[in-house]
């Protein structure tokens, strides 16, 4: 009986346990004027927080970039395997309350993500005050 029951709670709570993982991995974000992809970044969870590092900028000029406009800690570093998204925390089936970096502007924005089309793409959403006050890009699953 212990057995059925343990089998029954797993069955239930797998969904839920899958949907945390789904948005770990790799994507490419997508540039939104061109619709091609621009770089290869790496989202992962620390301490119950996604995180964003990116790991490659597609476009061939954009190699060994440093953020030059950025600020703190992170002025004049490369761009490639720069942690630019942080403290994105889990609300419902979407995250929340985090922050990510425009290394074009060097700004640092509010953030949100959701998967959408079955996991298959990201929409992140990086926004001053509210979240009607921002930007929204669509991102492809990489893996």
């Amino acid at each position: 009986m212990f057995k059925k029951i343990l089998l029954t709670a797993s069955l239930l709570l797998l969904p839920f346990m899958a949907s945390a993982n789904d948005y770990t991995g790799k994507w490419q974000t997508i540039n939104d004027e061109t619709k091609k992809a621009q770089s290869l970044v790496t989202i992962w969870e620390e301490d119950g927080l996604l995180k964003g590092r990116i790991d490659a900028l597609l476009k061939p000029d954009s190699k060994g970039s440093l953020c030059d406009k950025c600020e703190g800690d992170l002025k004049d570093k490369p761009i490639e395997g720069m942690t630019f998204i942080w403290n994105m925390s889990r609300d419902g089936d979407r995250y929340d309350d985090g922050k990510i970096l425009d290394p074009a502007s060097g700004k640092v924005y509010s953030a949100n993500m959701e998967l959408i089309e079955g996991g298959e793409k990201l929409k992140v959403r990086g926004y001053i005050g509210f979240s009607l006050l921002g930007r929204t890009q669509i991102w492809e699953k990489a893996e």
